[in-house]
């Protein structure tokens, strides 16, 4: 549903994911900071909601795209609505994404599969797209949400680490691609964050998780913010977990796989 489109003195944001957690919050910040927004996510109502509430507390322009990025076609469709609405994207954040739990054996490939297109693929193909009229006009920032999974193999959910590996290497090496062109890519690599996502997955009861204050979703969408202003290229909330992604590269990868998988048993 669209609420209203482009003005032309406000630059626009587009955020995946956007009807909760991390996502919400930088749509929040996008919205406080006098950017016009493109929100993406499934959850029809939810969205409707957020635009409405943004549009009377900061008199933004908001559209609300109504997409299962988990569909190969949904980056395109995306791309499509928005040159015929005429709106121009300064700032791409890629936020979407999800998890699953337990022993690859014999999780979901189904649901393994649809995660690998909405963490991987739709956020490849939607920078890919957006970036190339960034590029032509000499500007334009990109926010790519990845994880601390990031930084080593994770078993018990060995695709979804996997999966924001790939993020955090792709998003280094287009940032370096794109020195000196205007454009800037940052890599948000959040820690367990307090949020649905946990529930989704199946993990709320591991030892990762029990007993520990997570950092808030606003803080970390925060931080990415913030980062993604001053062109970092990468934001690791948390100096526990900056700590620890400096330390993993000290230690043999296997000895580093072991102690994942143990904070990662709900025994």
């Amino acid at each position: 549903m669209q609420i209203q489109t482009q003005t032309q003195c406000k630059e626009t944001a587009l955020i995946t994911g956007a009807a909760s957690g991390i996502g919400y919050q930088l749509a929040y910040i996008f919205a406080a900071e006098n950017y016009n927004l493109v929100l993406v996510d499934r959850n029809e109502f939810k969205l409707l909601e957020i635009a409405i509430d943004f549009k009377e507390k900061f008199h933004t322009l908001v559209k609300t795209i109504v997409k299962d990025l988990s569909v190969p076609s949904s980056s395109e469709e995306i791309f499509t609505e928005l040159q015929q609405d005429h709106i121009k994207v300064d700032v791409l954040v890629n936020n979407a994404g999800f998890g699953t739990y337990g022993l690859f054996n014999e999780t979901n490939i189904i649901a393994e599969l649809e995660m690998l297109q909405v963490n991987l693929v739709c956020l490849t193909h939607l920078t890919k797209l957006f970036l190339k009229d960034m590029v032509k006009q000499g500007r334009g920032k990109i926010l790519n949400v990845a994880s601390a999974a990031a930084f080593q193999p994770g078993p018990l959910m060995a695709v979804y680490f996997a999966s924001k590996a790939y993020v955090l290497s792709f998003s280094e090496a287009i940032a370096n691609e794109l020195e000196n062109t205007g454009v800037k890519v940052t890599v948000l690599c959040p820690g367990s964050t307090v949020s649905a996502f946990h529930e989704r997955t199946g993990m709320a009861d591991s030892k990762l998780l029990k007993g520990k204050n997570m950092m808030d979703a606003k803080t970390v969408a925060q931080m990415g913010y913030y980062g993604l202003m001053r062109g970092q290229t990468i934001v690791i909330p948390g100096l526990v977990n900056q700590i620890l992604a400096k330390l993993v590269g000290f230690f043999p990868r296997s000895w580093v796989t072991k102690v994942v998988r143990s904070m990662q048993e709900d025994k």
